[in-house]
């Protein structure tokens, strides 16, 4: 066992013997994630005193080699850079290109011809966690706040995934705003079935968890039953996925006999916290869930560049539809596309931020940094009214926002009223360019049961002004969505260009 304390994770050398990670049948201690820790930071210095921000990629499954990966390579004084397991070798080939890898650590099961010509062509070495030499890390390992510690790229849904750069601090800030906010405690139990390259997975669930000394439970894919049977238990205290997760669970609880599947909403019941994040939470699965599981989801709002910035109450009133108020040390105004201030909370308007949790620069791009940034506020892209002191939020400005005939639609307040039609089980709204009205509102629908346009338009009008009724649509059997769940609404523009 190493005397050596791996830095910026107190609960490596705090929590002991405490359970940090199980995975199927197998545990690890925290005394065990340290040695781990050590290892991949010696192996990596490899006799050097500082790896000096050089980014180490990771191609690693929810598992003890990712947890020791994502904290050993900024122990060392790197730069983690975590990718999708599910990404293709072009999806690859763009981020280890953009953030500049030389190595990348991966099990030899997710190597590939494809991948393989891919780091050929960059020069990037491709090697295991078992692979790293033997070797004697240093016996201080100090960091510095302003340290690169995390690069995760952006969903995509809306241009060319970029680098969002991580400091040792802002990483710190957005692990303890969390626990401070959520009441994270080390007796927590949380399960880990989401994707581990965006901030929802590493953040919220994995980073947080074992930086106050709790328990994760991983999972290589989310499984319904697997899951629900872990529940059913009271295994867990917390809970946190995505609305289509959520979706998912449903239709499982509903194949189950009475007496099962009232063990598994009771064991929903007896959680301390359910939270529905990284897409918007329709108010309909909202209730739905409530009605189940007595659980009232605790919605949030965040970004790759920021963590999250604003969260309904863990003690209040959480309201379905919105995303309550700002974190510990976040500062957020509204300001109008000519930039002032906007006041009347009524008026939407793009959200600017100020947090220690945001993020030091795109890597390698300059120049969408400077963008990013007005007077030091962050300027989010997201377009958002305030009702009764909650946030709520309308959309991005530049997909969600459709500006038609002289108005502003919300593409969000338009698929949340059509998710009420009993027979729309998905849908993504979004503006086509209009030589009359400037962009007319397109509709992307899943049904559940058949209906045609002509009955949706009607149940439509009745509920919503005339010119936020869809004027195209189009009936699909799945919408595109990103491994968070979100929709890729560029993807939807080629639908009805078509």
């Amino acid at each position: 066992m190493s005397t050596q304390k791996a830095a910026w994770f107190p609960s490596l050398h705090q929590a002991g013997e405490a359970i940090a990670l199980v995975d199927g049948e197998r545990s690890l201690t925290y005394t065990e994630l340290n040695d781990a820790v050590m290892r991949v930071v010696a192996g990596l210095l490899n006799g050097e005193e500082s790896l000096k921000e050089e980014r180490v990629a990771f191609l690693y499954p929810a598992s003890f080699d990712y947890a020791a990966l994502i904290i050993g390579v900024v122990a060392a004084g790197g730069i983690a850079v975590p990718l999708s397991v599910h990404a293709s070798a072009g999806e690859l080939s763009h981020c280890l290109s953009v953030a500049g890898v030389r190595r990348l650590l991966l099990p030899s099961e997710m190597r590939s011809e494809a991948l393989d010509g891919v780091c050929h062509e960059l020069g990037v070495e491709q090697l295991a966690v078992e692979d790293l030499p033997e070797a004697e890390a240093p016996s201080a390992l100090p960091l510095a706040g302003e340290q690169g510690a995390l690069i995760v790229f952006t969903s995509g849904t809306t241009g060319k995934p970029k680098g969002v750069v991580h400091t040792v601090a802002s990483v710190s800030a957005m692990v303890t705003s969390l626990i401070e906010a959520w009441g994270w405690e080390a007796t927590d139990v949380i399960p880990l079935f989401l994707p581990l390259h965006h901030v929802h997975g590493i953040v919220n669930i994995l980073l947080c968890a074992l930086w106050r000394g709790a328990t994760v439970d991983l999972y290589a894919r989310f499984d319904a039953e697997q899951v629900c049977q872990k529940v059913a238990d009271d295994r867990y205290s917390v809970f946190m996925a995505v609305p289509t997760i959520y979706v998912k669970l449903i239709a499982y609880l509903k194949t189950l006999d009475e007496a099962t599947r009232d063990q598994v909403t009771e064991g929903f019941a007896n959680m301390r916290l359910n939270v529905s994040g990284s897409a918007a939470c329709p108010v309909p699965l909202f209730d739905e869930w409530e009605t189940l599981t007595s659980q009232r989801f605790l919605e949030r709002y965040g970004m790759t560049e920021l963590g999250m910035a604003l969260s309904n109450p863990y003690e209040g009133e959480r309201r379905p539809g919105h995303v309550g108020q700002p974190l510990p040390g976040v500062v957020i105004k509204r300001v109008s596309e000519s930039g002032e201030e906007i006041i009347d909370p009524a008026t939407p308007g793009e959200l600017a931020v100020k947090s220690r949790t945001a993020f030091r620069e795109y890597w390698g791009n300059p120049e969408s940094t400077a963008k990013a940034f007005a007077d030091g506020w962050f300027l989010t892209g997201d377009i958002a009214v305030i009702d009764e002191g909650a946030y709520r939020i309308l959309g991005r400005a530049s997909i969600d926002i459709i500006k038609s005939g002289g108005y502003k639609l919300s593409a969000l307040e338009i698929e949340a009223t059509l998710l009420e039609h009993p027979d729309v089980s998905e849908v993504a709204v979004i503006g086509v360019p209009d030589d009359e009205w400037g962009e007319i509102v397109a509709a992307a629908v899943v049904l559940a049961n058949s209906v045609s346009e002509d009955d949706l338009v009607r149940w439509s009008r009745e509920r919503m002004s005339g010119y936020k009724v869809p004027r195209e649509w189009i009936f699909a059997e799945a919408l595109p969505r990103n491994a968070l769940g979100k929709v890729t609404k560029p993807s939807l523009s080629a639908w009805f260009e078509g």
